[in-house]
């Protein structure tokens, strides 16, 4: 066994690149001069970002920086080099007197991508740079493999997303992302805790998918030999849980929709939904405006930016309008003048907007709506009253029960949340499961299924309920111009390199 373990380890160093196979021999030099290569713990004192902001305070002080190396020039008896950490990069100089000839030594073989501890006093250079004169050098970590070709603009799409560790080395705007993305988030729970919500956690495995139109992943459990889907929404947990008597919850967690992949959809994705009793989706419209807006302005400064070249205005009040009225603009098609849904499919034709041969009246506004208004919502506009046939857990309209109490948001032609005053009604909502039921038998694979034990919660009773669902990551890239929801994602979901 151990023969074979050395072969496939020999094998395996015969395969690796020159630079690689050099950097493993430096390894075990330093291991054999009595030098770990993979450190432990470092007393980390400040940062970077923290020495270049504050040097008038730092100026002579003794510091402990810890990071990668990115650069280092002059091999003789004094050396410049660039440590890099979550902050930034900041310069040190390191001399053979200060810092003794073995350390010294060491540091001449050292690496690009080789992760450093620094301790000396903040100083600044004869040309004006910010440094750290070192007293002394730890090596915490030899980097076996070379930092990539041109580190420092790393701008292979497919690289950057396959290793997301390179694309952060390489590209600080990415870390500045992510770590606005950590700000969105926590903006969002500091927002919706100052308004009496309450943070939960819901189940992952579901017995029955539902919440959502969406293609579910199926898992199986072994010790119960029985199916399970990965959750497409949270939201029939957390309505069982108003029914409990909590009266305002959110949950921010992954869902997973097993649906194409493009630059608005990964497979998996970090949705935000909340309950709220005794409200409605008007209050929900409030809520969900003033929460956008009020994490914008907290995270940019303000509600006026622009996204990937277009002025965007989240501080003026957004607009609100029926899907029928804006169908109506946008392309003359009058969905109350549509006597049955003959004349729907007449108008669809008319308009070139492929529908199904089952479709409805109300599928069929939703289609015309999706082909042509979509595209044209850049600023911030809530499309409200969607037909019942495309919502089957919102309460009907008491004024027209062809339409519910639902709106969409959307920015930037793309939605950013769905809500609707909740269906309470049991005996309605178990008809319209059927009637989801009935559609998955004509092959709608996103129709969904009959879930009684959810049916047999609203029947303890639901107080009228105000809901809403909102997609973290296309408000992550609204907040950070990101164009692709993969630059907003640490590791996207990605097709396996063949």
């Amino acid at each position: 066994m151990e023969e074979q373990v050395r072969e496939s380890f020999e094998d395996w160093r015969n395969e690796l690149s020159e630079q690689h196979r050099i950097r493993l021999e430096k390894m075990t030099a330093l291991q054999q001069a009595g030098i770990n290569p993979f450190g432990g713990r470092y007393d980390q004192t400040h940062h970077a970002a923290e020495i270049l902001n504050g040097f008038d305070t730092y100026e002579n002080q003794e510091v402990s920086v810890a990071g990668r190396m990115m650069a280092k020039r002059g091999m003789g008896k004094a050396s410049f080099a660039h440590l890099q950490d979550m902050s930034g990069q900041i310069q040190f100089y390191i001399r053979r007197d200060d810092v003794g000839e073995e350390t010294y030594e060491m540091f001449k073989s050292l690496d690009l991508g080789d992760i450093l501890g620094i301790r000396g006093k903040v100083f600044r250079t004869r040309t004006g740079e910010i440094s750290i004169h070192a007293e002394e050098l730890t090596l915490l970590c030899k980097a076996l493999r070379p930092l990539p070709e041109k580190w420092h603009g790393l701008k292979d799409v497919e690289t950057r997303y396959r290793q997301r560790h390179l694309d952060l080395i390489a590209n600080p705007e990415v870390k500045d992302v992510f770590v606005t993305r950590s700000r969105i988030i926590q903006e969002i729970r500091n927002y919706l805790s100052s308004k009496g919500f309450l943070e939960v956690e819901t189940p992952t495995l579901h017995n029955i998918p539902g919440g959502a139109a969406a293609k579910p992943f199926v898992t199986h459990h072994n010790a119960l030999d029985l199916d399970l889907y990965m959750r497409i929404a949270l939201e029939l947990h957390l309505k069982r849980l108003i029914v409990g008597g909590l009266e305002r919850v959110f949950e921010l967690g992954r869902v997973f929709r097993n649906e194409g992949i493009s630059t608005r959809h990964n497979p998996e994705f970090t949705l935000m939904e909340l309950y709220q009793a005794y409200a409605d989706y008007n209050d929900i419209m409030d809520l969900t405006e003033d929460l956008i807006r009020t994490v914008c302005i907290k995270v940019k400064g303000t509600a006026r930016f622009q996204y990937q070249g277009v002025e965007m205005d989240l501080e003026s009040p957004w607009r609100r309008a029926s899907m029928a009225e804006l169908v109506k603009e946008r392309t003359g098609a009058d969905y109350y003048a549509w006597a049955d849904d003959a004349a729907a499919f007449k108008t669809a034709a008319a308009l070139g907007v492929p529908v199904a041969k089952t479709a409805t009246k109300g599928q069929i506004l939703v289609a015309i709506f999706e082909e042509k208004v979509e595209e044209t919502l850049i600023q911030p506009t809530f499309v409200i009253d969607h037909p019942i046939d495309d919502s089957p857990l919102a309460k009907r309209k008491d004024d027209d029960p062809n339409l519910t109490a639902r709106f969409e948001l959307f920015m930037t032609a793309r939605e950013y949340g769905n809500a609707y005053s909740e269906l309470n009604d049991p005996v309605d909502q178990r008809q319209r499961f059927m009637q989801q039921m009935e559609a998955r038998a004509r092959g709608d694979e996103e129709a969904q299924m009959m879930d009684d034990d959810f049916v047999a919660a609203l029947e303890q009773g639901l107080p009228p309920t105000g809901g809403l669902g909102i997609g973290i990551d296309r408000l992550v890239m609204l907040l950070t111009d990101a164009p692709s929801i993969r630059d907003v994602i640490l590791f996207p979901t990605l097709r396996p390199q063949g």
